[in-house]
């Protein structure tokens, strides 16, 4: 098969990686891709936006797939559009991509069809917004309602936090992401991402994964898109899995195929585990970034016929197989990320940091030029690693890191440290 990949980032590098292993492919492209991803596929500086021209390559090369990596191609509804060009395009299209493009078309659904969520309000002026969080008082969330890259959410923890969060939004901020705003309930728990692969009608589970959002450790500083994760994660017993998938997951699939807008591709939940039960705070419609590289580190299976089968309605007899040991990813970020950061600073130490044992490294946000790599992004690099147990997976990825020469860079130094803690407890 000919496969067309679209995405420059971590989660597209681990995807390309997936799918080069693949028997059935026959060729690779990335389009952009980035220095890491040039390596399992032929990059191709197609501008993803440009749908006739992304349609235009997959006729002229003879792509038998195109998967969609990143949330705003979908939002904008490219798979409605090589859906009509006659072209497979694995990824939700742009009515169902709405669970991840509009916070408020996701509660409104959890609503109609009993989703546990928290509570929530719609507002379209600061005025009645500043009124409710002064009615409600803190802490309490604060989204913008459409794609903002991972940073329309201010989880405010005091009033004035909360207030500044609501100004900041309707003083566009976020440009159009920011014109609606949705306040819900500040939900106390932990925090967890579950993945479900979905053809329409059917969700198979995928494994889970405990995403750390904030950018400093012991989870202080702004949210950012992500700065390590592991899988699986002990959290999220058989017990809370099968609730998730009977309360959330199946749910939604089936109130998006009886609304008319069928749900197929990745549904990315982003689970509390509430006092009261798991409950859903969001919806990503694409793999999660950085859980899509410890994903693809524990899938045994060939990812190309899942992808089909998603596609083609055919999952109903579909069956994943998983490797049983964790996986655990740190990110590399620019220094100043998730605010301003320099780009274009070198990258040193890559090839000696991969030779640690069940060590991978995912590019996230690099670029090649005259032989060496640049960092190009505010989340550069993904190390990733398993190992037996998720303590040896953090070790062997943090001895990488401290291969990688890299002075412009920082990451996170407790990647999976409520994992670790366990371990160490249940000796």
């Amino acid at each position: 098969m000919n496969i067309l990949l679209l995405g420059s980032g971590g989660r597209e590098h681990a995807l390309a990686w997936k799918i080069a292993a693949s028997p059935l492919l026959t060729k690779l492209w990335c389009a952009p891709g980035n220095a890491g991803i040039a390596r399992e596929a032929e990059c191709v500086a197609l501008d993803v936006a440009d749908h006739p021209a992304v349609i235009d390559f997959c006729k002229r090369k003879a792509v038998d797939l195109v998967v969609v990596g990143p949330e705003t191609p979908l939002a904008a509804g490219i798979v409605d559009d090589l859906d009509a060009a006659g072209i497979k395009a694995f990824g939700p299209r742009k009515q169902a991509a709405q669970l991840e493009g509009s916070k408020g078309f996701t509660k409104d659904l959890c609503s109609e069809f009993d989703i546990p969520t928290g509570t929530y309000r719609r507002f379209d002026n600061a005025g009645d917004a500043l009124a409710y969080v002064r009615a409600q008082g803190a802490p309490i969330v604060v989204k913008a309602d459409g794609l903002a890259a991972g940073k329309g959410v201010v989880v405010a923890s005091t009033l004035a936090e909360a207030e500044a969060a609501i100004a900041m939004m309707f003083e566009g901020a976020f440009g159009s992401a920011g014109a609606e705003v949705v306040i819900e309930e500040y939900l106390a728990g932990r925090e967890i991402s579950f993945f479900a692969l979905c053809d329409g009608e059917t969700a198979i589970p995928l494994a889970s994964a405990q995403d750390h959002k904030r950018v400093f450790d012991h989870d202080e500083g702004p949210n950012t898109g992500g700065m390590g994760a592991y899988s699986p994660t002990p959290f999220v017993t058989q017990g809370v899995h099968d609730q998730i998938m009977a309360r959330i997951i199946l749910p939604t699939v089936a109130g998006m195929k009886s609304r008319g807008t069928p749900f197929k591709g990745v549904l990315y939940a982003g689970v509390m585990l509430t006092a009261q039960g798991p409950k859903l705070f969001e919806y990503n419609v694409r793999f999660g970034d950085p859980e899509c590289q410890v994903l693809m580190l524990r899938m045994m299976s060939d990812i190309v016929p899942a992808l089909l089968a998603a596609c083609d309605g055919q999952l109903k007899h579909f069956d994943l197989r998983w490797y049983p040991e964790p996986a655990l990813t740190v990110v590399m970020a620019a220094k100043g990320y998730p605010g301003d950061y320099a780009r274009g600073t070198r990258i040193e130490g890559l090839d000696d940091a991969a030779k640690v044992e069940g060590v991978e490294i995912f590019h996230a946000g690099t670029v090649a030029k005259d032989g060496a790599v640049l960092a190009n992004g505010g989340r550069v690099l993904n190390v990733c690693a398993m190992g037996k147990t998720v303590t040896e997976a953090r070790d062997r990825a943090y001895q990488a890191v401290g291969r990688i020469k890299w002075p412009d860079g920082f990451c996170r130094r407790d990647i999976a440290w409520q994992a670790v803690e366990q371990e160490k407890a249940s000796g």
